[in-house]
């Protein structure tokens, strides 16, 4: 695998959402960053963490707190997305890891998000779409939903499906999975031989 003792972040993130358009006004905003902690030399999910993120211009429907389990009352207790992203910064060091998530809606709305409340970027470059990889490393002509892929992989659904912290630990899974198959991007592949 050749990764040494280096931590790789798996995130997984919640968003305001509707069933049909937004109200007016209304804009998709991250409630939840689930974070799972993956030491791919040691072969294990080292750390889990959430947080739920106050949203400030839009509010949690009906329809979002049946996928998510999220309500508003839960999101107004939550920190400022300013505050998530900072510790993400600091506590993680998001800006130096490799990070990765199933897909790339959640780089994306990361991406947004920043950039529409002018938040700092937490994350690095070096962004892995696992989903891309786990089609890839087993020759999959479709790309799966995590759940799927848990099923393809023969692995169990832990926690609760659409819940940030709950997919992060299960795409995490996933991410395990295919180092031990050597299917996992090496650190090379990832930084490019430039980096450090």
């Amino acid at each position: 695998m050749n990764w040494g003792g280096e931590l790789l972040n798996v995130v997984d993130v919640e968003a305001t959402c509707w069933d049909g358009q937004p109200p007016p006004g209304a804009v998709s905003e991250i409630i939840e960053i689930g974070l799972t902690v993956v030491d791919l030399a040691a072969g294990e999910r080292v750390g889990r963490h959430r947080w739920v993120v106050r949203p400030v211009r839009s509010r949690v429907s009906a329809f979002c707190t049946e996928l998510t389990g999220l309500t508003q009352a839960e999101a107004d207790r939550g920190v400022s997305f300013a505050d998530a992203c900072g510790e993400l910064a600091r506590e993680h060091l998001a800006g130096a890891r490799v990070w990765a998530s199933w897909g790339d809606y959640d780089r994306h709305q990361f991406t947004r998000q920043c950039r529409a409340t002018q938040v700092t970027y937490p994350f690095g470059r070096s962004h892995v779409n696992a989903k891309a990889v786990f089609t890839q490393g087993y020759g999959l002509r479709k790309r799966p939903g995590m759940a799927e892929a848990l099923r393809v992989a023969g692995l169990p659904l832990e926690g609760r499906h659409h819940r940030g912290e709950d997919d992060a630990w299960n795409i995490a899974a996933l991410v395990l999975d295919l180092a031990r198959a050597d299917a996992w991007p090496t650190r090379e592949e990832t930084y490019g031989p430039q980096q450090p």
